[in-house]
This record gives C-alpha cells, structure tokens and sequence, in this order.
C-alpha cells in the first residue's frame, strides 16, 4: 500500500500540477489572463512585450518551488523573489492583481480542487513579498 504524500511533502505538490508540462500550460494561461483582465493592465505593462521567457521563467521557478527540478536556477541561478522585484511598484493592487490572474488560470486546469485552493494559498506568500509599496 503506497501512502499519499500531502501537497509541500516532497515533490507531491510538483505531481499534483502536472510536472513541468502542467507547469507550462499553467503559466502560459496566467499570462492570458495578465493580457486580458482590465485589473491586470497595471502587472502587464511591468513585463516585455514578448512574454515567452516570462512564461518561460514562471514554469522553472513553480517547478522548485513545488518539490520538482531546480528549473529555474539551473538556467538563471537563484532567485530571491523580493530582490527580482525591487525595481517595480508594486503595491497591493498589484499584488491582487497578479493572484487573480493565478486564479483564473488555476481554474482552468485539471487539478484536483483542494490542489487549486492550496496554491492560491501558498502563492499569496511570494506574491506578498514581491510588493515594494505599503
């Protein structure tokens, strides 16, 4: 009988996302929303027009984040989300901005329902300390 790992056990959270395909499709959808949601103009014009390393860079860094390969180190070192941040204004409209559009995508995906709230949950942390403005 194998025992089921919680989401944050291991790589269970990595599982339960799908792997870095899931991943991919995940922030390839987060950026459709950053595009298209009105709440999201102000988070959209803080990134390149083109967003394919964006995209790129949301996969590797959840891949980690989620007990899966350090994708993101691999290929750009370590991260250290309030200094990646530091040059932009971001307050906490941006902040709720940014989890909406996680929301949005999340929605979409085939995860199981308790997978989808515990990554909004957990995703509130690094969001939070991405803010630079009271």
């Amino acid at each position: 009988m194998t025992e089921q790992r919680q989401y944050g056990d291991g790589d269970a959270s990595y599982r339960a996302a799908g792997q870095y395909e899931g991943l991919q499709q995940l922030a390839e959808r987060f950026y459709f929303y950053m595009e298209t949601l009105p709440q999201a103009q102000t988070i959209r014009a803080m990134h390149r027009d083109d967003l394919t390393e964006s995209k790129e860079k949301l996969a590797r860094f959840l891949s980690g984040w989620l007990g899966g390969p350090k994708l993101y180190r691999e290929k750009y070192g370590p991260i250290a989300i309030p200094r990646a941040h530091s040059h932009l204004s971001i307050g906490v409209a941006e902040r709720d901005a940014w989890l909406l559009c996680m929301e949005k995508a999340l929605a979409e995906q085939p995860y199981a329902p308790a997978f989808k709230e515990y990554m909004l949950t957990q995703l509130f942390v690094p969001a939070e300390r991405s803010r630079t403005q009271e």
